[in-house]
């Protein structure tokens, strides 16, 4: 999966594609307001990818101190946008970054 509307449209399933590595799978349920699942997919990953997706997670559920700890581990600042816009921003970076070439 490489583009933000498939990605979108899929949240209409009742599970994730089976083609999503963990940190977007993690999105996925974060797009459908499952905080704890998408938490699951991440929590023991390792990686800037998964640490921002991370971050977010903790940032999402008002744990700023914890969010801090892993934009650091993804080596990024703590966004001033909104949880939305980031969610978007992750989403589509994560597409283009982790889906195999066509």
């Amino acid at each position: 999966m490489r583009d933000m509307t498939t990605f979108l449209d899929s949240l209409d399933r009742p599970s994730p594609p089976a083609d999503l590595g963990r940190e977007l799978r993690a999105l996925w349920w974060a797009g459908k307001s499952e905080w704890s699942k998408a938490h699951d997919q991440v929590d023991t990953a390792s990686g800037p990818h998964a640490a921002w997706v991370h971050a977010y997670l903790h940032r999402w559920e008002g744990d700023i101190g914890n969010a801090g700890y892993w934009y650091r581990q993804a080596g990024l600042p703590v966004p001033d946008q909104s949880l939305d816009e980031e969610w978007q921003e992750i989403t589509q970076s994560l597409l283009r970054a982790l889906s195999p070439q066509s």
